[in-house]
Formats: C-alpha cells, sequence, structure tokens
C-alpha cells in the first residue's frame, strides 16, 4: 500500500486514533443492525427460510465464525503483513461482504457477504488494539485502547436508533440501507490509514531499527532530533525486552510444556480466558436478539422492543464512557471482579422475574418491567467492566514476539464463542425459558475466583514490565503477591527498565 508523508505528534495520534476507533466502530455498529433485519417484514419475505430459529441464527453467527477464521488469519500472518497491511486487507473484505449484503436476494449469496465482511473483521478487530496499544504513551495506554472499544460502542448505539428509526418503513430500505450504511467505516478509515506510522515495535521485532527510531520519533513528535535522549531510552528499553525474549525463545513443544521462561502459553491463556468470559457474560445473546427477545420473553410490542433496544444502547455507550475513566483510576482486575459480582446478579433477578411471571400470569406487565430494568442494569455493569477490559488486557499481556499471536487467539476465541452463543440463543430461549438467563448468572459469578486468583493487574505498566511479571514470578496464583496486585507501577518493575537501558547503553 501507498505511504504518505506522516504527521508527528499529537497529529500522528490524531490519525491513530481516528483509524483504529473507527474501525472498532464498524465492528460495534455490525454487531447490533443485523438484529433489526432478522425482524423486518421485507427481510423476511425475501428470506422465509429465516422464520426457523436454526436458520435465523446461522445468518446471524456466520459473521462471527467468518471473524473468527480471519482472526486465525492474523494469527498466521499478521507479524509478516504488519499493523498498516493487516488493517488494509480487512478493509478490502470489509467492502467486498457489504456489498454482497446489499444486493442479496438470496439467502446463499447474504450469508456469504456476512462470512466475508466477518473475515475482515476479525483481521481488523484483533490488529487494531495491538495496533494502538503499540503506538500509545504508557502512561494513557489504557485510555486510548478502551477509546477504540468505546467506539464499538457507539456503533453499536447508532445501529439501534438507525433500526429504530426505520421501524415504520415497510419496504427493503428497511434492511437494505442499514446494512449499506456499513460503507461509511471502510471509506473513513481509507482516509487516514495511510498518514498513520507502522509499529516501532513492530517494525524492531523485523529487524528495521532505523526505521523504529524515526517511526518512534514521530509518534514522541521528535522527528527535529533523532538523538533526543528520552527516545533513545525508550528504544533501548524496547530492544533490550526484545533481546531477551529473544534469547529466552523455546520450540513451541517447550513452550506448550510450560518449560518457557517468559510463560507465553499462560500469557495466552490469561488473554484468552478474558474474551471466552466477555463472551460468556451473554451479551451477544442480548445484543443480536435483544428485540426479539423483549418481544418474546417479555411481552412487549415490536415499536416499543425497538426503542427500548436503542434506549439501552445508549444507556450502554454512558457506561462506555465511564470505563474509559475507570480503566486507569480503578485497574483492570477491580473492574472484572466487579463485573462478575454485578453481572451474575442482574440475570439472576431477570430469571427470577420471568419464572415469577409464569407462575403468576396477573403480575406479568410488572414483572416484565422489572426483567427490562435488568437488562439495562446488566448492560451498565457489563459496560464499565467486561464490554473493554478484556480488549485491553490481550493487547498488554502478551509478550512482543507473541503480542499478535496472542491478540488474534484472544479475539478468534470471542468471535467462536459469540458464534456459540448467538447460535443457540434463540433455541436455548425457546426450550429453556427463564432458565436460560439463569445459565449465564452462573457463568458470570464462576469468574469471580478465575480473576481473583489468576490474573495479575497491567494498569500503568509499560508494555516491557510484562515480561517481569512473568519471567522472575513462577506460581500461577497472584493474589498473594502485592507486586501483581497493586494498581500502580512497582517500583521494582521501574528499577527493571532502568537496568535495562543501562544494558544496552554499555553493550
Amino acid at each position: 500500500m501507498a505511504y504518505l508523508p506522516s504527521p508527528s505528534g499529537r497529529w500522528q495520534l490524531v490519525c491513530l486514533i481516528l483509524t483504529t476507533s473507527v474501525s472498532m466502530a464498524h465492528f460495534g455498529y455490525d454487531q447490533g443492525i443485523f438484529a433489526g433485519a432478522l425482524i423486518s417484514a421485507d427481510f423476511v419475505k425475501i428470506f422465509p427460510q429465516t422464520k426457523n430459529p436454526a436458520i435465523s441464527g446461522i445468518t446471524s453467527s456466520c459473521f462471527s465464525l467468518g471473524a473468527f477464521f480471519g482472526c486465525l488469519t492474523s494469527f498466521l500472518l499478521g507479524d509478516r503483513l504488519g499493523r498498516k497491511k493487516s488493517v488494509c486487507v480487512g478493509l478490502v473484505l470489509n467492502l467486498v461482504g457489504v456489498v454482497l449484503q446489499i444486493a442479496a436476494y438470496h439467502l446463499p449469496q447474504m450469508i456469504v457477504g456476512r462470512v466475508l465482511n466477518g473475515f475482515g473483521m476479525g483481521i481488523t478487530s484483533s490488529t487494531c488494539p495491538i495496533f494502538m496499544a503499540e503506538t500509545s504513551p504508557f502512561h494513557s495506554r489504557g485510555k486510548l485502547v478502551v477509546l477504540g472499544s468505546l467506539c464499538n460502542t457507539v456503533g453499536f448505539c447508532v445501529a439501534n436508533w438507525m433500526n429504530y428509526a426505520l421501524f415504520n418503513d415497510d419496504g427493503p430500505s428497511q434492511w437494505r440501507f442499514p446494512l449499506a450504511f456499513q460503507l461509511v467505516f471502510p471509506i473513513i478509515v481509507v482516509a487516514f490509514l495511510p498518514f498513520t506510522v507502522e509499529s516501532p515495535r513492530w517494525l524492531l521485532l523485523r529487524g528495521r531499527s532505523e526505521e523504529a527510531r524515526v517511526t518512534l520519533a514521530r509518534l514522541r513528535g521528535t522527528t527535529h532530533d533523532l538523538n533526543d535522549k528520552d527516545l533513545a531510552d525508550d528504544l533501548r528499553s524496547i530492544q533490550k525486552a526484545l533481546a531477551k525474549e529473544q534469547e529466552a525463545r523455546v520450540p513451541i513443544m517447550d513452550a506448550l510444556l510450560g518449560r518457557d521462561p517468559l510463560h507465553n502459553i499462560r500469557r495466552l491463556a490469561l488473554s484468552c480466558g478474558t474474551q471466552l468470559m466477555q463472551q460468556f457474560s451473554g451479551v451477544n445473546a442480548l445484543g443480536y436478539y435483544l428485540p426479539t427477545l423483549l418481544v418474546e420473553s417479555v411481552g412487549v410490542s415490536s415499536s416499543s422492543a425497538r426503542l427500548l433496544a436503542g434506549a439501552n444502547a445508549s444507556l450502554y455507550l454512558a457506561a462506555a464512557f465511564l470505563c474509559l475513566v475507570l480503566v486507569d483510576l480503578v485497574g483492570r482486575r477491580k473492574l472484572m471482579i466487579y463485573g462478575s459480582v454485578a453481572m451474575g446478579s442482574c440475570y439472576f433477578v431477570a430469571a427470577m422475574t420471568l419464572r415469577e411471571a409464569i407462575l403468576e400470569p396477573t403480575r406479568k406487565v410488572v414483572l416484565g418491567k422489572v426483567t427490562v430494568a435488568m437488562f439495562f442494569l446488566y448492560y451498565f455493569c457489563y459496560g464499565t467492566s467486561y464490554a473493554k477490559v478484556p480488549w485491553v488486557y490481550n493487547s498488554e499481556i502478551n509478550s512482543l514476539g507473541w503480542r499478535t499471536r496472542g491478540a488474534a487467539a484472544a479475539t478468534a476465541t470471542n468471535w467462536m464463542s459469540a458464534f456459540i452463543i448467538v447460535q443457540f440463543t434463540k433455541v436455548g430461549v425457546d426450550n429453556l425459558g427463564w432458565g436460560f438467563y439463569l445459565l449465564f448468572a452462573g457463568f458470570c459469578w464462576s469468574y469471580l475466583p478465575v480473576v481473583f486468583l489468576f490474573y495479575p493487574e497491567t494498569s500503568r505498566r509499560t508494555l516491557e514490565d510484562m515480561d517481569e511479571i512473568f519471567a522472575h514470578r513462577g506460581s500461577l496464583f497472584v493474589f498473594r503477591d502485592k507486586t501483581l496486585t497493586q494498581r500502580s507501577r512497582p517500583q521494582a518493575f521501574a528499577d527493571a527498565e532502568q537496568r535495562r537501558i543501562a544494558d544496552i547503553s554499555s553493550s
């Protein structure tokens, strides 16, 4: 792809933020927009097969399946292509997939379009958080990665309100226009992507140290002085951390057997675990089917269901903005622990009110309102915890040599879990009723001990600090070590950074 002259300093950061954030907004828009299509009369008329819950499920979830394979492609090729080219490949696939969906009059074409769109989204959604994390100052990295995820929520919110706005349109534009609106996102990204720099950490990984120096200078706004001391210190620290990783690299079989001093497989499992927990919290069970669930489980009208879905998306957006503040202020661990308890409690109350509504039909309206309130509260709790923290966590926790693979594997876990959840939500609600929601309450509560026992804090650490977390602390359990659970950066990590700089300066 063509590389245009890049701005530096703050304007370079703006270009990077727009590129990654609009890509993530597209991701969120895609998650929300198809829920409206599924209950569109014209859509059902053209694709009558979707009246079958299993067909409806595969038509929705094939997007997630395509994204899963996109993540696997990123796992295999991401470090060869680099961050910019990976995003570019994802955009091309998005464009082709969207055009196929807009023009579809037969279900196989719609499914192929959704799979291709999902494939591209899998590549971009696994690349953009890393791209942002590797080019951000460490003191604001969490906020900037969450900003991308926040834009995911903005896209989801726009999709829900668009579904509501087009409710009274009975023609094909009720669902074709929202699908066509997806084209806006890649057009914006194409406008800014050529002006962004490549990740300096990826350039060092490929042995292109001089390019990395210039790129880092553009990010720091010091292109006028490539020998700036702070710039040189940052470059040395990254180089030393990369050299240590390369020295400690072991065959994949040894890594699988736990004979890896950097514990890459453990770190991979932690990053995949956050995404597994995110999806099995049940968010896509509500995200893809909330209007349908409100109609069938709670008993509201179709118009009210769309209005409530839009209002819920707005509350979710407000919660996401709050998370932007909390993610560095409170830390990753505490937000995940709080989210586990709060989300599980919301699902439990929703399940009990749905059960009572069956036993006492005269109170169905009142209990239905309580259920809707619990769905809203769930989205608020989710938006301030598991909606954003996993995307930050999996972009941080892996070593430089495994960062692309780790983020791709974590995002693949997210998409495969989403595929499973979306595929079986309609069937689960039809067969289990209120028990389906009780199942998610149990899932959410089970995350509390997992996070408390195994997940180290990553807030206010540099990306090179992550190796210190695992290289010198071999225990799987982190809750007994304050260095691994405190929010502020441990002094031991700052001292280790100074030693890295000193070592490479004297060599």
